[in-house]
């Protein structure tokens, strides 16, 4: 068992930038914003003082609304030094999805960018809070969000009841150095500093509290498992506002020191250019993005030899595409994580020595000091090695519960402090794991159990098949039926016909999807995690329309 950290996010980055002052820490490459570890601390200083002179207290929620923003990694050290806790805002929400995420995570201010793609975040909160148009900065009364008092614009235009975040940065001289030391003495590593709504796919989000303590101590083992050190450079696409992208990404980062080169919005071609330019030994991605950056049509004309490591995760990793990465990308080390947001995020992770059969066919094994177990979905009985069962989790990482949800946790994690994680999987006796599905995303046709995972993998390996996911339907006679939505290759045509031939007398035939639509895209979350249960109601739709 390794040690475990007891140290607060904020104190982590001091200490680093206290050894390696003039190691390179964050670059954005696209705006030639470069900070060294002394720098970026130092940055971090002044937003947390400005927080604290707008009055926010340590345990007071302050939500994040924007892309991967340099402000976004700001302020996550910078709420880890005051002790206010960062509440993630997913970057896709609309009106009522905000308004439920502020109004249930109680938050006191709102920190967001003015528009992104086409959506003008700034209009959507006037909708929400109509009187903020008349408020004065600081001083919001909303009837819908009592809580609210405090929105800070990011960006050079001035709106009306907002603070700009250069009037934070200009606050700080009110809040003295002495003052923030004293804070951030004050905090205690068990203190919830991050607050994350799960995208579920069933019910309303539920917010996930997490400590310095969670998280700290997954990144730094998150960090081991992928051999990173200061002297590596990960370049980082994927979301900050999901734990992928602030505790796999810029919190591992900081536990070694090691450089990080956010993209500020995923875009295959800016992801090639950045790890060439840069000179990225690591990067991380959900398969979607693998697949579009190893189908970019210059793909070849990028230099990624100093390419070695990086994560995929975030949605079942198609074992082509693993393959792909390694070979073709020469990431050979690179290593799949598997978690939840519940986890702080990562329970499992592969190694980057393990046999790349190993890397491809399975999620790792623990962490260190993380304990998993499988066992008899509904029960805490234990199955043997080899036998599917619901994947459990107990260790420093589980979450410290649901945000003002006491039932919801109860019904999360058991009383002997083991976190359910709703998962299938199969574990060997070395303790590799391999996940099998969602308890609620097994198919159950005619009494037999299918299981998506299984049927995407072989048709992953059809010559025109680029991506492909299969979710069941109702049926009369069955229960459920088979149906797979796959992406072709560029260029490629293909039939109904042509994909339930390639699959006869290879797979059981109980197993051959009923049904296939050929589609360009999936609905996703914003962090690029496929939504099954929306294709399911897609595939619901289009059944009912032929009937």
């Amino acid at each position: 068992m390794s040690e475990l950290l007891n140290v607060t996010v904020g104190k982590l980055l001091e200490n680093v930038a206290g050894k390696q002052p003039d190691h390179e820490a964050v670059v954005y490459a696209d705006r030639g914003l470069r900070y060294t570890y002394k720098e970026f601390d130092e940055v971090c200083r002044e937003a947390a003082r400005g927080l604290m002179s707008l009055g926010i207290q340590a345990g007071e929620h302050v939500a994040m609304w924007t892309t991967n923003t340099p402000e976004w990694l700001t302020c996550q050290f910078a709420t880890g030094k005051m002790g206010a806790v960062l509440v993630t805002v997913n970057t896709n929400y609309q009106s009522a999805e905000l308004e439920y995420l502020l109004k249930q995570s109680d938050s006191s201010t709102i920190i967001l960018m003015e528009n992104f793609r086409d959506h003008s975040y700034i209009e959507t909160l006037f909708k929400i809070v109509p009187e903020l148009k008349t408020s004065e900065p600081g001083k919001l009364q909303s009837k819908k969000l009592p809580k609210l008092k405090n929105v800070i614009v990011l960006g050079e235009n001035r709106y009306p009841g907002t603070y700009s975040w250069q009037d934070i940065l200009d606050m700080k001289s009110e809040t003295s150095e002495q003052r923030l030391d004293e804070r951030m003495n004050a905090l205690d590593p068990d203190d919830v500093i991050n607050m994350q709504y799960t995208s579920g796919t069933t019910g309303f989000p539920k917010g996930v509290m997490l400590t310095h303590y969670n998280l700290t101590n997954n990144a730094l083992n998150i960090a081991n498992c992928m051999k990173l050190t200061n002297e590596d450079r990960l370049c980082i696409p994927v979301p900050f506002f999901h734990c992928f992208g602030c505790v796999l990404g810029t919190l591992a980062c900081v536990t070694v020191g090691a450089t990080m080169v956010p993209v500020q919005e995923f875009d295959p071609k800016q992801v090639l250019q950045t790890v060439q330019d840069e000179k990225c030994t690591g990067l991380h991605g959900v398969p979607t993005m693998f697949i579009a950056e190893l189908n970019d049509p210059d793909f070849k004309k990028y230099d990624l030899s100093s390419l070695r490591t990086g994560i995929m995760a975030g949605s079942n990793c198609p074992i082509e595409v693993m393959k792909a990465v390694v070979n073709k990308m020469g990431a050979s080390e690179i290593t799949i994580a598997y978690g939840q947001t519940e986890a702080s995020p990562v329970i499992t992770q592969t190694r980057t020595d393990d046999p790349i059969e190993l890397r491809v066919s399975s999620v790792g094994k623990a962490l260190p000091n993380v304990e998993v177990k499988i066992v008899e979905p509904g029960s805490n009985v234990e199955v043997p090695f080899g036998v599917q069962g619901e994947l459990c989790t107990r260790g420093y990482q589980v979450m410290k519960g649901y945000y003002n949800n006491s039932d919801a946790t109860k019904e999360a994690i058991d009383a002997d402090g083991w976190l359910h994680t709703g998962d299938l999987a199969v574990m060997d006796e070395n303790g590799y794991c391999k996940i099998t599905g969602r308890l609620k995303d097994m198919i159950i046709r005619g009494g037999e159990n299918v299981y998506p995972r299984e049927i995407e993998e072989f048709l992953y390996e059809h010559p025109k098949v680029l991506d492909v996911q299969v979710v069941g339907v109702p049926d009369e006679k069955y229960g459920e039926e088979v149906m797979a939505w796959i992406i072709l290759k560029d260029g490629e045509t293909a039939t109904i016909e042509e994909m339930k031939e390639y699959c006869k007398g290879k797979i059981s035939r109980h197993k051959i999807p009923r049904y296939i639509e050929f589609t360009t895209n999936y609905p996703m979350t914003a962090s690029g995690k496929i939504q099954k249960f929306k294709l399911r109601e897609q595939s619901m739709d289009l059944l009912n329309q032929n009937v």
